[in-house]
């Protein structure tokens, strides 16, 4: 059953679905949209995986944007990677454009055989189309018993205003680490946007949902604000938000540190992985964007420390026994609130703004699929 569900903080209305039944129609609009099942399964998947994760900006609310970037063929369905160049502990793969659901996993895939080989590996990734939440594939790796980094740029998607600046040159380009987990605890998982807060919070916020900061956003003017207009222009309810109608940008996370982070993911993910820079973007008009990703993969067995998960999670311990600034708020470590927000939605439900749900059943009826009755 789909609960009804009012908020406790002033925000659009939200409704509470199960787990199993939004995964399951997000998977049924894709499989209608085109894609085999076994690929709309995965593209479901890794949606809610996103909304349990508590990265509601990376989860279905990317339904609508998903199937825009289809129809418009900027996005391939069925694509599998192309190797352009490979060594024993390296290599660079093309995604052909496919889905970052599809492509996320054969990518990790590869650098996970290459470092059991060879103790440590690289894999530079061109060309997927969005790879969704960057902290599903750290998972995967450490699923796998291996720490992960991750550098990734978004080709063509200029998005965030340069430390001093106001016209849009980076994109939100996140950076990952994961740690595998001992069996006792959850996995230690750093998975941020360099930008004060990503496009998806804001994207988030024009359909009713957490305001973003103020000053997370700059306005042409030079101004900052907290307005999602400044990045999509004039918010029409149950719209698909356009970039290109913005004139405004993001802002960089901590000043100069988070533009310097930005740049180097153009430099790592974007340039050294072959693959496009967020700009300047041919002609001027924004549309297709891709994802590039510059992963390390690294084996602990073969650091010569057999007690790393061990060591590791004693050394969280002494961080998490810092007393609290909050009385009853305990210090969290990387990946804590991921864990605590998945197990509290697989529980009671994942919230949805009225405005997403809306635009996702929208989607839906527009291919014939019938959305589940609130």
């Amino acid at each position: 059953m789909i609960v009804p569900h009012k908020p406790m903080v002033m925000e659009e209305p939200t409704y509470v679905i199960p787990a199993a039944r939004l995964k399951e129609f997000v998977a049924t609009i894709f499989a209608t949209a085109g894609c085999a099942r076994d690929e709309a399964d995965r593209i479901g998947h890794y949606l809610l995986s996103a909304n349990l994760a508590g990265h509601d900006s990376h989860g279905v609310i990317r339904t609508p944007r998903y199937l825009y970037w289809l129809r418009q063929g900027y996005v391939r369905p069925g694509q599998t990677l192309t190797v352009v160049s490979e060594g024993p502990s390296f290599a660079t793969v093309d995604g052909n454009w496919g889905f970052g659901q599809t492509i996320g996993p054969l990518a990790v895939d590869t650098g996970v055989e290459k470092a059991r080989a060879a103790g440590v590996s690289m894999i530079g990734l061109r060309n997927s189309s969005h790879l969704g939440r960057i902290g599903d594939w750290a998972e995967r790796a450490a699923d796998a018993g291996l720490v992960s980094l991750h550098f990734v740029n978004v080709g063509g998607g200029e998005l965030v205003a340069p430390f001093g600046g106001i016209d849009r040159r980076f994109s939100t380009n996140p950076i990952c680490i994961g740690v595998p987990s001992d069996g006792k605890e959850p996995m230690f998982l750093l998975d941020f946007a360099t930008s004060l807060v990503a496009e998806g919070k804001v994207l988030v916020a024009s359909n009713g949902g957490k305001p973003v900061p103020e000053g997370a956003l700059v306005g042409l003017d030079g101004k900052f604000t907290s307005d999602p207009s400044a990045l999509y222009g004039p918010i029409v309810p149950g719209g698909v938000r356009d970039l290109a109608h913005g004139e405004g940008a993001l802002v960089a996370f901590g000043l100069h540190k988070g533009s310097g982070l930005a740049f180097m993911c153009e430099i790592l993910a974007g340039v050294l992985a072959g693959g496009a820079t967020s700009g300047p973007i041919p002609g001027g008009k924004r549309g297709r964007i891709s994802n590039g990703m510059l992963s390390i993969y690294l084996d602990p067995a073969r650091f010569g420390e057999p007690d790393f998960l061990q060591r590791a999670r004693a050394y969280a311990n002494y961080v998490k026994a810092s007393r609290p600034t909050t009385p009853g708020t305990p210090v969290l470590v990387p990946g804590e609130p991921e864990a605590r927000s998945r197990e509290e939605r697989l529980r009671s439900g994942v919230p949805l703004q009225k405005q997403t749900w809306d635009a996702i059943c929208a989607a839906a009826l527009s291919l014939g699929v019938q959305p589940p009755t609130l």
